[in-house]
């Protein structure tokens, strides 16, 4: 699958043709360097891997540098592996940039890390409603979790038993996105909707196959 590694700017939004006012996401997508061929002789299937971001070379290990040194380029900080990428004929060193896989109206797949949100209990979690009344004694019961099971029998908590804890920070894939603009000469692109993760996180976009 054909894609691209870029970093989220932020969000904006702009009128298409009839007038209508669309949300939409600004990613920073590319230029990325092709860091390793991969293909049925020597590993068993056909890929392309990706680097993007510059990265500081005293934070680069020595088999990485190595790895970097082969592409001919300087090291990168996000590495990502496209599978039968084969829109473009790309051999080891070449830069991919976006406008060469991406066009107006195209459907993709963004990937992204979600904001951390630290600790939370139920209600902002799982979106429990507490007591909802502070009446008949329930003063301290407002955001409780209220009962987690049985005490005699089964004896335990059940796996899976929504409470509170870490919340943020998961890989989320959101599909079927359209682009609403490429702005080849800055390296953008202009996805409709909300992609997951911080402004200055990275995303891995991929072209749906029509």
């Amino acid at each position: 699958m054909n894609g691209i590694i870029g970093k989220k700017i932020g969000m904006t939004s702009i009128f298409d043709a009839a007038g209508k006012n669309i949300a939409c996401t600004v990613i920073e997508a590319g230029p990325c360097v092709v860091t390793q061929v991969k293909s049925e002789d020597s590993d068993g299937y056909t890929a392309l891997q990706l680097g993007f971001g510059e990265a500081k070379v005293k934070n680069t290990t020595k088999p990485m540098m190595g790895h970097f040194d082969k592409a001919k380029t300087a090291p990168k900080q996000k590495l990502v592996e496209f599978r039968d990428f084969d829109a473009v004929s790309k051999t080891l060193g070449d830069v991919v940039r976006v406008e060469e896989l991406f066009n107006e109206g195209d459907s993709v797949n963004a990937s992204g890390v979600t904001k951390g949100k630290g600790f939370q209990g139920v209600v902002r979690r799982h979106g429990f409603s507490g007591v909802g009344d502070s009446t008949h004694g329930q003063h301290n019961r407002l955001r409780a979790p209220g009962s987690i099971g049985a005490s005699s029998f089964p004896s335990r908590v059940f796996k899976g038993m929504r409470m509170a804890g870490h919340m943020g920070t998961d890989n989320v894939k959101v599909k079927n996105l359209k682009v609403v603009k490429v702005f080849a000469e800055k390296n953008l692109i202009l996805v409709k909707g909300a992609i997951p993760g911080h402004n200055g996180s990275f995303v891995v976009l991929e072209k749906k196959q029509q």
